[in-house]
């Protein structure tokens, strides 16, 4: 017989250190202290319908310091202004702040107290920029390696996404920074996501995709972003189920609930299913929430709890007390050196045949440096991500630095992402423009047409194919939502492209363009097949000159669209391919957002994923392959082989959806566990990554512990460099659940750094929650009881020991 648990004994059992952080501080619930519920009262009794209005959507703000949204507060009374903005990797604002790595690269650590540390810096810096509240973390689960913004989340794995959201969210708002856990709920890829309709079973959304946000708001996060796309045939922003079921009656939530940007779609519906909050604007929740209150379709007692509950927040942040909390300074230095440290210890070695890394002798004086992200660093990916930091070292320059004076370094293109320019024009403010031009083509051939261009986006040059635009604009936030490297050039250009198969014969351009008001520099340029072979024949010389080769590959990923492909953008495979059949001691750094098939893997000697890696990119590469730091980072997404061996692969009804609405039919087998039910075996497991020492296990011993299990074992550093590991702990199905559960789950884990030689005996125990199932039937968490068997291994895909213990 399985065990039912109830919600309140349970709601914070999310395991590892989100256990510890929750009981630590506790959660933002919806019980306020006496005296801070008296404070807002009083508040409430003392302002008009109309101000009540204002702290219930956004509105501009007139200090214009960059942010995403503003409240303007109410000055007659003392309550100062909230200003939001994004920062899943840093502060989004007009000045500068530290450009972390991405938060994928974050979760890669296996580290909570990283995540702390993480959150602590954009705290920190969020208050010292101006700001009150950060849009941030996102712990939406990998689903799918297409979906967008899959850099700006932690993983595939419900247990270390929720995790790391506590830690995070610990450490923002330890710095007086308001966290929001977005997006609530299910919005796991970018195609659609306005109108998409998820359709998920009960027992899915709670073992999958909402535990993560139920540990950000057992760890306190005072605001919560209601997603864009539908639920179960419900907006997100008016989803009665998400917003007051499951947020305000199972997990005692009392913080407030915004929409994401231009995602509340009513008024009515909206504010009584739970919304709280209109962003970036009035539509639904300004005067036409006032009329509703007014004609009796709407009670006032409901405009009253949304403001409540935001100045409950404030309150709890010291925003209501008369004298504001002092505002910090930014300590710049500080910043980087967390960058660096994610960077480092995020990293995941994927591939190192015979050694080839660290670089050592010759092979680390004689050195060719190849593709564009070598030479420009990849600090971020594209949308709302994005931070400008106050400098960036690119890969290039690390590795030069690095390898010294007596050093051959030499750096070639290989794949040109800026083309070769063929018409240049700088006009003045108002000036028209016009040129025509014939292209003839003997053969058939592949060209990629780019423009770089100043000014606004909507005024763009037009430039005209054979009657077609090329560049024309992109729809809603198409434009704004654009990755980073790919769409800018070093100097501050915005840059769009497109690839065309151009037929044999005549073809026409036609370009018109003017100066605008202040005048416009803009550049048309071009690659074909014949100026990619030079390219790739240049990088292939390089190679055979040099003892190593190190081939930085990238894609460029962003807010707003998905990717078509895992296969990386361009002629990428063909590169690689051709460097590493030139030079056997190939190295291949990849700058990318989510997993990449890989079908050159088996020619190089090594493979390493940085990911996203921030400001300090440049060096933390050069660091690793150096051998001045040694990877410790795990994927926290399994990597699959090609297009068709994916989760969603052949099924449009499971991504991206037929007719509006995508079903969720793999239940609760997402990642890993799709990877073990179905038994297709992908190109890398969930938690792999090599280091450059090795590991052994022994010793596992697994007992009942209450309702959970205690787990014993030791780690020993078999290699000859000190080095991090990360054991982690799966458990089997319980036999008296009849209920569908994953064939291993992950149910543990912990980072650790051994000296040589040097062994550990570790003790971790796994809670009952992580040993439940959600019963759709009974609506709450039930314990898998019996024999269930916990397995030890360096991945999902490398279990070494195994032990079991009843549950009951």
């Amino acid at each position: 017989m399985s065990e039912s648990i109830s919600r309140r004994s349970t709601l914070r059992l999310a395991g590892g250190a989100a256990v510890v952080a929750a009981a630590a501080t506790g959660g933002l619930t919806a019980a306020v202290p006496a005296a801070a519920a008296r404070r807002v009262e009083t508040l409430l009794t003392r302002l008009t319908l109309d101000e009540k209005i204002t702290f219930l959507h956004g509105a501009t703000d007139p200090a214009t310091l960059g942010e995403a949204g503003c409240i303007p507060g109410v000055p007659r009374l003392g309550i100062p202004p909230l200003r939001l903005s994004d920062g899943p990797a840093g502060v989004r604002v007009t000045a500068h702040a530290t450009a972390l790595p991405a938060p994928v690269v974050l979760a890669s650590t296996f580290d909570p107290e990283l995540a702390r540390e993480y959150g602590r810096v954009i705290g920190r810096e969020g208050r010292a920029l101006g700001q009150d509240v950060l849009l941030s973390p996102m712990v939406n689960l990998i689903r799918t390696p297409y979906a967008g913004r899959n850099f700006e989340t932690f993983s595939e794995d419900p247990l270390l996404a929720s995790d790391l959201v506590a830690a995070e969210v610990h450490g923002i708002q330890s710095e007086g920074l308001i966290a929001t856990v977005k997006h609530f709920a299910l919005n796991n890829q970018e195609y659609e996501r306005q109108t998409i309709n998820v359709v998920i079973d009960e027992q899915t959304m709670h073992e999958t995709e909402l535990r993560g946000f139920e540990s950000a708001v057992g760890a306190g996060a005072g605001a919560v972003m209601a997603a864009y796309n539908k639920v179960n045939g419900n907006f997100s922003t008016e989803n009665r189920y998400l917003l007051t079921e499951v947020l305000r009656g199972q997990w005692d939530f009392g913080g407030w609930v915004m929409s994401d940007w231009s995602a509340a779609h009513s008024t009515a519906a909206a504010i009584t299913a739970g919304l709280d909050m209109e962003m970036p604007d009035s539509i639904n929740f300004g005067d036409a929430l006032k009329a509703a209150v007014t004609a009796g379709i709407v009670r006032e007692a409901l405009v009253d709890r949304s403001v409540r509950r935001i100045l409950s927040v404030m309150d709890r942040f010291g925003l209501l007390g008369g004298a504001l909390p002092a505002r910090p300074v930014r300590d710049a230095a500080a910043g980087a050196r967390t960058a660096l440290k994610i960077a480092v210890q995020g990293a995941v070695l994927l591939r190192n045949e015979h050694g080839a890394l660290p670089l050592a002798g010759e092979a680390a004086r004689s050195v060719a440096v190849i593709g564009p992200t070598g030479e420009v660093p990849f600090v971020s990916g594209g949308g709302s991500a994005h931070v400008v930091p106050d400098e960036a070292l690119t890969p290039l320059a690390a590795i030069r630095t690095r390898a010294g004076c007596g050093a051959r370094v030499s750096y070639t293109l290989g794949e040109d992402l800026r083309g070769r320019v063929f018409l240049e024009q700088t006009l003045a403010a108002g000036a028209p423009y016009r040129h025509d031009e014939d292209i003839s083509l003997d053969a058939p051939d592949e060209w990629t047409f780019l423009i770089h261009y100043t000014g606004a986006h909507a005024d763009r040059p037009k430039v005209l194919l054979d009657g077609a635009e090329l560049f024309p604009l992109a729809a809603g936030y198409g434009e704004y939502f654009s990755g980073g490297v790919v769409s800018t050039t070093p100097e501050g250009l915005s840059v769009r492209r497109k690839s065309v198969e151009l037929s044999a014969g005549r073809h026409t351009l036609h370009i018109t363009a003017d100066g605008a008001a202040v005048g416009r520099t803009f550049k048309l340029a071009r690659t074909t097949s014949a100026s990619r072979a030079e390219d790739v024949a240049a990088a292939v010389a390089a190679a055979r000159e040099a003892r190593t080769a190190v081939v930085f590959a990238y894609e460029d990923a962003t807010e707003g669209q998905d990717r078509t492909t895992i296969a990386l953008p361009g002629h990428q495979d063909a590169l690689i391919a051709a460097v590493s059949a030139a030079n056997a001691r190939t190295v291949v750094v990849l700058n990318t957002s989510s997993s990449s098939a890989m079908p050159w893997l088996s020619r190089t000697a090594a493979v390493l994923q940085m990911y996203y890696p921030g400001q300090e990119g440049g060096s933390a590469t050069a660091a690793l392959l150096f051998g001045d730091a040694n990877p410790g980072g795990r994927l926290t997404q399994t990597f699959p082989v090609s297009d068709d061996r994916t989760l969603v692969s052949g099924d449009p009804h499971r991504y991206p959806g037929v007719d509006g609405e995508e079903c969720y039919s793999e239940g609760i087998h997402v990642g890993y566990r799709w990877y073990d039910a179905e038994g297709v075996t992908p190109l890398f497991p969930f938690g792999h990554g090599l280091t450059y020492t090795s590991f052994a296990y022994s010793g596992l011993c697994v007992s009942p512990d209450g309702h959970g299990l205690g787990v014993r074992f030791t780690v020993r550093n078999t290699g000859r460099r000190t080095g991090h590991d990360v054991p982690q702990l799966y458990v089997g199905p319980s036999p008296d659940l009849a209920l569908p559960q994953a064939k291993a789950a992950l149910a543990g884990y912990r980072r650790l750094k051994l000296r040589p030689g040097e062994a550990r005996e570790i003790t971790l125990r796994i809670p009952a929650r992580v040993l439940s199932s959600w019963d759709p039937a009974r609506h709450r968490w039930v314990l898998g009881t019996g024999r269930r068997t916990v397995y030890l291994g360096a991945s999902a895909a490398d279990l070494r020991l195994t032990d079991a213990a009843v549950v009951g």
